[in-house]
């Protein structure tokens, strides 16, 4: 779950700042949204948070923010795509954000998606990180043999995409 302690509008300002984006007062807000959600959040959502935000402006800034890296995208299986933008990314004290992986947390039944925090990073490194820190098999190195197993030779993984679908603490407390 998100702080609510962070002043969102200067997290996303700084974090622009220290991008390859102009530093505009759309990407600001829209940053700053996806900074304060819990969850990540659809176009409807963000344009619901911001009224006053033409549609295409809206679609633009998030398309900016997904493309520098400050936000990810998540296809849902309702055919809408929803945008966060990690907290971790503005915790990390330089004020850049860091590419990560991540898994996801779909709710089934309202079709909200969680970002889950904290998993070990190691787990989604590349096969040359993983040779240089010594470590076991990486989860990508056994998906990718999976991958070769099923498939054959020649395939190659470039993205990993880990969803947990289920119900939300609100959804499954509605279901007692």
């Amino acid at each position: 779950m998100k702080k609510n302690a962070h002043d969102y509008p200067a997290l996303a300002e700084g974090q622009l700042r220290n991008s390859a984006l102009r530093t505009t007062d759309a990407r600001i807000k829209v940053l700053a949204a996806l900074l304060g959600a819990r969850h990540a959040l659809s176009h409807q959502d963000v344009q619901d948070m911001l009224p006053g935000m033409d549609r295409v402006t809206l679609y633009r800034a998030l398309d900016g923010l997904t493309d520098a890296g400050l936000a990810h995208k998540i296809s849902g299986d309702d055919r809408v795509f929803r945008y966060s933008a990690g907290l971790e990314e503005a915790e990390a004290g330089d004020g850049h954000a860091h590419q990560h992986q991540h898994g996801h947390f779909k709710c089934t039944r309202c079709a909200r998606v969680f970002c889950i925090e904290n998993v070990d990073e190691k787990l989604f490194t590349t096969d040359m990180d993983a040779r240089k820190a010594g470590s076991a098999a990486t989860l990508r190195q056994q998906l990718q043999k999976i991958l070769h197993s099923t498939l054959g030779k020649g395939f190659q993984s470039h993205d990993i995409e880990l969803t947990i679908k289920g119900l939300c603490a609100d959804c499954a407390a509605q279901s007692r």
